[in-house]
């Protein structure tokens, strides 16, 4: 960024500064002894000149915002032209009362709604199911039909809100349901905006929620490119995730460099299905994690953007400047959330949501000070929102695009991770991509290595994890926590049954054959199980349908 004559004269400023400044400092005081190093393990270096971005080409590789790379930013004006979408992440016990606490985030200002489904729902099971026993709407809403949807959004505009939905393997079929009760209430797929997550990759490395095997996952995901490229053309169809990637424990390069590896595998599988880059990758859109390490974490979301860029201009040729902008959602790491000293984590929660701002997310979930114990409660849920309202209105930092740009170290550390989330998108290039990565283990053995030493890092105090391993106090037990109440269970079984005995079974078992068949082939299934949802088949049913024909995941063994 400098000429050569310029940085020899800082350099050699520099060596002045050491001997003459840093060397008595050093005598009358000396560092303290642990290694320096990022949050993700990476050398931090004492001091940040120009020579460390000496390589950087600040036309090629930073730019200006809403410009080719979009390092700094894919809208020109940022947060000047309208602040990130706060969208709260929530839903627990029934749609009635998840209903509730929507209608509430949206009095106390939220600006997009974001739902969680309990464990049943993201893998395909009724509430009635023997295996949802003991789950049924404990860390989200259960949601069995069509029924449950038009209660979840009961005063709900649909085109008035933005809503997010946290599903992956039933996306399809929660998709649909969306869909019907938008028609009900009047509102055309072309006004509805939101995002589903319908990221099976990673539930493949980190998750968990998986039904079906790899093959006919990436279909379904492809048949959703398809036909909301085409019915709605809003929607973001598919949150690729580094999220629960870096819950499990990966580095930030890891979380760049897997997630876009997945995002690889996505964009391939659509390319190969026939469908032009240009007419589904301006919907894609990514889900980050933001972890505590704030300077790291902000080079790690400019290092994604500009990465991504180049694949899709180099690698898949795209023409549309909107097919190469990194779009993301963030939600503040729930990982470093503790159960001792909860109201520390108010703290832990601002620091990784200014992170995210200031590293230029669209959206941002922030967690709950309460929520290493339960789920949140109203009161903690108001702070978590309040705390983006603060750093959006007071503090000043959304006045500037891009802040910490020409920020020696941000910047270097930006390529760093960069440079490093490349290697490991070259490696998994070498095993065949994404998928293969996965069905070999790669991906989950990485990331399971990442997450012991981060361990071990704290076992011995080389990492400190304040209230935990240092700093601890004598607490009394919590109070007040939000429990769900186990007779959810037995009103989610009353409802499917009335459900079951209103709706005509005729019709549903007809959609059901027909859907079966569309699976069968090669047509897009979208279309039947919209049909299906329609006529109030429940998720089960529909799901139940797809496992016979597609068959369930099993899980590699990691050695």
């Amino acid at each position: 960024m400098l000429e050569k004559e310029k940085l020899s004269h800082i350099n050699e400023s520099k060596k002045k500064w050491e001997e003459n400044v840093l060397a008595k400092a050093l005598n009358k005081a000396p560092e303290r002894k642990e290694e320096f190093k990022s949050g993700s393990g990476l050398k931090v270096n004492r001091l940040y000149t120009p020579e460390d971005i000496a390589n950087i080409d600040y036309e090629e590789e930073i730019g200006f915002p809403g410009q080719y790379p979009f390092t700094r930013g894919y809208q020109p004006t940022m947060y000047r032209g309208r602040l990130w979408t706060m969208r709260m992440y929530a839903g627990f016990a029934t749609a009635e009362e998840s209903n509730k606490r929507y209608k509430y985030l949206v009095e106390q200002g939220s600006t997009g709604l974001s739902v969680a489904f309990d464990l049943p729902t993201q893998i395909g099971y009724d509430s009635d199911h023997p295996l949802a026993q003991g789950e049924v709407g404990k860390v989200g809403v259960a949601i069995d039909s069509l029924k449950d949807m038009e209660i979840l959004f009961d005063g709900i505009p649909l085109d008035k809100v933005s809503t997010s939905m946290t599903i992956n393997a039933p996306a399809a079929v929660l998709l649909a349901m969306y869909i019907a009760v938008a028609e009900k209430q009047g509102v055309s797929t072309d006004k509805l905006r939101g995002t589903i997550q319908n990221d099976i990759l990673k539930e493949y490395i980190a998750r968990g929620t998986y039904i079906f095997p790899t093959e006919p996952s990436m279909r379904l995901i492809t048949n959703i490119f398809e036909y909301c490229s085409k019915d709605v053309p809003k929607w973001n169809t598919i949150s690729i995730s580094g999220y629960h990637i870096r819950e499990a424990g990966s580095t930030a390069a890891q979380e760049v460099g897997f997630t876009l590896a997945n995002g690889i595998a996505y964009v391939e599988a659509a390319v190969n299905a026939g469908l032009d880059v240009d007419t589904f990758a301006p919907r894609l859109s990514f889900f980050f994690n933001s972890h505590n390490d704030l300077f790291e974490e902000v080079a790690k979301f400019r290092a994604a953007r500009r990465l991504w860029a180049k694949i899709m201009k180099e690698r898949f040729k795209a023409k549309n400047e909107k097919s190469m902008m990194l779009k993301f959602h963030t939600q503040t790491a729930g990982c470093t959330l503790t159960a001792q000293q909860p109201d520390n984590n108010i703290i832990r929660v601002a620091m990784q949501a200014l992170a995210a701002v200031l590293g230029g997310t669209q959206s941002l979930h922030t967690n709950s000070r309460d929520e290493a114990l339960a789920l949140p409660t109203e009161d903690s849920v108001t702070i978590a929102l309040r705390t983006q309202q603060i750093i959006a209105n007071e503090t000043g930092v959304t006045n500037t695009v891009d802040p910490l740009a020409g920020s020696y170290y941000v910047e270097a550390k930006t390529k760093e991770i960069e440079e490093k989330a490349m290697e490991y998108i070259t490696k998994i290039d070498e095993l065949g991509g994404a998928a293969r990565a996965i069905d070999l283990g790669y991906i989950q053995k990485e990331i399971s290595d990442a997450a012991y030493q981060y361990q071990m890092e704290v076992e011995s105090l080389e990492r400190i994890v304040v209230g935990v391993n240092k700093y601890q106090v004598e607490e009394e037990p919590p109070k007040g926590l939000l429990k769900v109440d186990p007779v959810v269970a037995e009103m989610q079984k009353k409802k499917i049954n009335e459900v079951k005995a209103k709706r005509n079974n005729e019709a549903v078992a007809e959609k059901l054959e027909l859907l079966k068949k569309a699976c069968q082939g090669t047509e897009n299934v979208m279309p039947y199980i919209l049909s299906a949802v329609k006529e109030y088949a429940t998720l089960g049913e529909i799901c139940g349908v797809m496992r016979e024909v597609f068959g369930e995941y099993e899980q590699a063994v990691l050695l």
